[in-house]
């Protein structure tokens, strides 16, 4: 199985980025996906999870601001994120099952 995310990068307080993760070696359709983000010194924590049926599950710190969606097709999950704040910058890091991708790095700062 590999992920590859994409989409990281810096972007000002209040701008949006869209992280990308393709999969493959995997059944995507069936498959949960899940995106992580950690910082340095810190535990990795689960911001945004999708189901196989398209059903979704947010962090509070996210809710409102994130969107994670999937398209079967292209066996990729996708992470919409809006009105970022500094404190949203960290490493992110999707999942399926024990896998990890590689992650992409965002920065949020003026």
């Amino acid at each position: 199985v590999q992920l590859q995310a994409s989409g990281g990068g810096l972007v000002q307080p209040g701008g949006s980025l869209r992280l990308s993760c393709a999969a493959s070696g995997v059944v995507f359709s069936i498959n949960a996906f899940a995106w992580y983000r950690q910082v340095p010194g810190k535990q990795r924590e689960q911001v945004a999870f999708i189901f196989s049926d398209g059903h979704t599950n947010y962090a509070a710190s996210v809710k409102d601001r994130f969107t994670i969606s999937r398209d079967n097709a292209k066996n990729t999950v996708y992470l919409q994120m809006n009105n970022l704040k500094p404190e949203d910058t960290a490493v992110y890091y999707c999942n399926t099952l024990l896998f990890w991708g590689q992650g992409t790095q965002v920065t949020v700062s003026s």
